[in-house]
């Protein structure tokens, strides 16, 4: 799974991997006025980035992410207006430096101090 600064996905498919079919994601991201939100590990098993500045696996869709939820934030995606991410929400015990190293990405944030994630 990987998701762009831009607010693209890609999420049905590893080349070399066993394909088991890329499901409805292509349809739901697809779909008018649909609001996508991606809820995630901010980086891979292996500690690869997965918020990437553009995706390197194919893509179930261009400029549809809304919003980012991981382990370690909430980032706002400006997929329209170019703007890129902004991170709007962090999680307790998470600094934004922490942040800055584990996404491949450039991103903004929103006014000090950025808001706390709900722990629940």
């Amino acid at each position: 799974l990987q998701c762009s600064a831009n607010g693209d996905l890609a999420s049905w498919i590893i080349p070399g991997k066993l394909l088991k079919g890329m499901g409805g994601a292509m349809d739901l991201v697809g779909a008018p006025n649909t609001k996508v939100v991606v809820t995630m590990d901010h980086v891979a098993k292996n500690g690869s980035h997965k918020i990437i500045q553009e995706c390197s696996l194919p893509l179930t869709g261009r400029r549809v992410i809304d919003r980012i939820i991981t382990d370690m934030c909430v980032f706002d995606v400006d997929k329209e207006g170019g703007g890129g991410l902004t991170l709007v929400e962090i999680a307790p015990g998470i600094s934004v430096d922490d942040v800055r190293e584990a996404t491949g990405a450039e991103f903004k944030t929103v006014a000090e101090p950025i808001p706390l994630m709900d722990e629940e």
